[in-house]
């Protein structure tokens, strides 16, 4: 999966924090089933590494699957160590992220200003995850995005809600996608509402994108 091209998926991110390794499968095929190719499990989850372990054996040869909230090296290598081939993190740590990009897994470090940006690109970074993008907002967003080099892929995350409504305005402006944490997955939802939540995400997404053109 080293050749994963993240702009060729579905650019939905599902985090699913505080998954355990007796659901993450199931929970991990209804979203696949509804159109999620990207999954990550959040390193302060319950087990985290053997839940992305159980993603990887499962999913990994057809699905980018890994870690989320990733903030060390030694972190980044026990990741790795699962075969997960995506790294997702909450901060800027450039030992991640050349770590990640030299093991040839998809890394989206959290940056919120143009340094931190610049700095995540220059140590090899897949992309950029805006957060918390609540902080950013659609104002700092238009601006970080204008001095970005072309083609930089920026995925917002944090509050992201499945309607056109909070979609549509960080699409016009040149994001490239989102990561959906709580508002698609929390470890109470039963099968049901996370099918009915991923499948709200999907044609939001859609909806929202086709209403930029």
């Amino acid at each position: 999966m080293a050749d994963f091209d993240i702009k060729q998926q579905l650019p939905l991110i599902a985090i699913l924090r505080a998954v355990t390794p007796n659901d993450v499968v199931r929970c991990a095929s209804i979203l696949i089933d509804e159109g999620f190719t990207m999954i990550e499990v959040p390193l302060n989850s319950p087990e985290a590494l053997r839940s992305i372990r159980l993603l990887v054996e499962h999913f990994g040869q057809s699905r980018l699957v890994g870690a989320g909230t990733v903030t060390t090296l030694a972190q980044a290598e026990a990741v790795i160590a699962t075969g997960a081939r995506l790294v997702v993190t909450p901060n800027l740590n450039e030992g991640v992220i050349r770590a990640a990009t030299a093991a040839g897994c998809v890394c989206l470090p959290g940056v919120v200003t143009p340094s931190e940006a610049f700095t995540a690109l220059a140590a090899g970074a897949s992309g950029l995850k805006l957060f918390p993008i609540s902080q950013v907002g659609l104002d700092g967003f238009k601006a970080l995005r204008s001095v970005l080099p072309a083609g930089t892929l920026c995925i917002p995350v944090g509050g992201i809600n499945p309607s056109v409504d909070s979609m549509k305005p960080y699409l016009q402006l040149g994001a490239d996608g989102f990561g959906l944490g709580a508002s698609l997955y929390r470890p109470d939802l039963d099968d049901q509402q996370l099918r009915i939540n991923a499948r709200a995400f999907v044609k939001s997404y859609f909806q929202a994108l086709e209403a930029c053109k």
